[in-house]
């Protein structure tokens, strides 16, 4: 299951015949190909984070873009992960909901505790991707207004119906940051 292999596979569009990721800071060499523990050039990112690299803290529920449930953040951009193919992320970061917390000490991101302070969740399998993509806006606008806040989640969908909660989080994480 791990990934920090290489052997023969197939050639990406690149050239090579293995992917760098890396992820959480951790980095991934991976064979590109068909056989056991391989990357298929077909492997979305959802998958080969899930199945390949054990990461399950990313959902898929539609698997087709439109729920969000799946977002991660490439090179620190919210991307649906169901949607990206593993061989397009050669070479860039790559950040996970296992990714936020401090490594060191295990304590959250204040991103993460302002969800659990506000109750931003009921069953919880879309948060991380509402967690991520709001992670993404926080990066890019550390000050947004409710606004900006819906239109940034605007992808993500919860069954659940904890919108409201879920603004509440944002908004605090970006006032407690300032």
């Amino acid at each position: 299951m791990g990934g920090k292999r290489r052997g023969k596979s197939t050639k990406v569009a690149s050239g090579t015949d293995h992917i760098t990721l890396m992820v959480n800071g951790n980095t991934y060499h991976l064979d590109v190909g068909s056989g056991p523990g391989e990357v298929d050039d077909a492997h979305t990112l959802a998958h080969t984070l899930r199945e390949t690299l054990g990461l399950t803290g990313t959902k898929v529920s539609c698997d087709h873009g439109a729920c969000g449930c799946c977002t991660v953040l490439v090179d620190g951009r919210a991307v649906l992960s169901c949607m990206t193919l593993a061989v397009e992320c050669d070479g860039r970061q790559i950040t996970t909901i296992e990714g936020l917390g401090d490594p060191e000490t295990g304590a959250l991101d204040p991103l993460q505790q302002a969800f659990i302070d506000h109750t931003a969740f009921q069953c919880g399998f879309c948060s991380p991707g509402t967690v991520m993509s709001s992670k993404a806006l926080l990066a890019e606008n550390p000050s947004p207004t409710v606004e900006e806040v819906k239109e940034a989640l605007s992808g993500n969908f919860c069954r659940c119906i904890a919108h409201y909660q879920v603004i509440e989080a944002v908004m605090d994480a970006s006032e407690k940051a300032r």
